[in-house]
């Protein structure tokens, strides 16, 4: 799996590098800086999706430069004194400790603009790039990321806790929207049913989510690539702490049978969504 994760990196870094061409100074080093490395599974989940539905690599590469240029400015921004404060990034400095927190910013900002450049040239009818153009913007804004990253914030003072439900509202949208956003790349540029993939992304980022709280408790920060037992000390609830470890690894592991039931209708063409789905849960960073 993971061959595959770094070669959708590579594509989607590259598809961003030549977007950036010319673009010189901190902010473009920046935005480069932010972009390399990393998983590669939004990227690899538009590609994926792509190829699931007839469609060439190259023609859906752009989208897979957009979807990880946006996750990379809500990342930038995340680690941002103001919202997580951290120092580590894909264990490395994050961009205002490596710059300033005004390079940050910016460098957020022209990587949300950059990622619907991106989409512009996607291969496929025009009508197909709208969708993808507005689509992002939801799965992005107040209705998606933001809306959970402020979910996120306020439950950080909250008197009472967040249920368990409150929780799954909350990461649906905060991690859950990007991901299901580049799962359903395949089947908005082939104007086909999103459905299957839909049902399939939501329970992935729920699986991913879940996975995230368990190696904020038990993984090593040298590991991870950034630092852990953030939500403890903050006394935030999370699905670990609702479940506890044992009950949470149960639950990632029912959401991931439950995304790969919703490839049934691609048979043994969806196993490498499948094996995805699995890694999720399996991986220690």
């Amino acid at each position: 799996m993971k061959p595959a994760l770094t070669s959708a990196q590579g594509i989607a870094s590259e598809q961003i590098r030549r977007a950036l061409n010319g673009v010189t100074g901190p902010i473009g080093e920046a935005m480069v800086y932010a972009t390399s490395g990393g998983k590669g599974l939004r990227a690899f989940l538009a590609l994926e999706s792509a190829r699931l539905h007839g469609l060439r690599a190259t023609q859906a590469a752009p989208a897979a430069g957009a979807i990880e240029a946006l996750h990379a400015y809500s990342l930038i921004h995340d680690d941002l004194p103001c919202m997580d404060d951290d120092d580590l990034r894909r264990g490395l400095p994050t961009v205002h400790r490596k710059w300033d927190e005004a390079t940050a910013v910016l460098a957020g900002d022209a990587l949300q603009s950059l990622a619907f450049d991106l989409l512009t040239r996607c291969d496929c009818p025009a009508e197909a790039r709208l969708v993808l153009v507005q689509t992002l913007a939801e799965a992005a804004g107040a209705r998606g990321m933001v809306g959970g990253q402020a979910l996120d914030i306020a439950a950080e003072t909250a008197a009472t806790p967040l249920s368990l439900d409150e929780i799954t509202t909350l990461q649906d949208a905060k991690t859950g929207a990007l991901i299901a956003w580049a799962a359903l790349v395949g089947p908005r540029m082939a104007g086909a049913d999103t459905t299957p993939l839909a049902a399939y992304a939501r329970a992935l980022g729920l699986a991913f989510q879940i996975a995230d709280d368990i190696l904020d408790v038990e993984g090593d920060a040298a590991t991870v690539g950034k630092a852990t037992g953030k939500d403890a000390d903050a006394g935030k609830a999370t699905f670990v702490s609702h479940l506890g470890p044992q009950g949470a690894r149960q639950r990632a592991t029912e959401l991931v049978q439950i995304a790969c039931d919703a490839l049934s209708v691609y048979g043994a063409e969806g196993d490498t969504l499948r094996d995805a789905a699995r890694f999720v849960i399996a991986r220690d960073s």
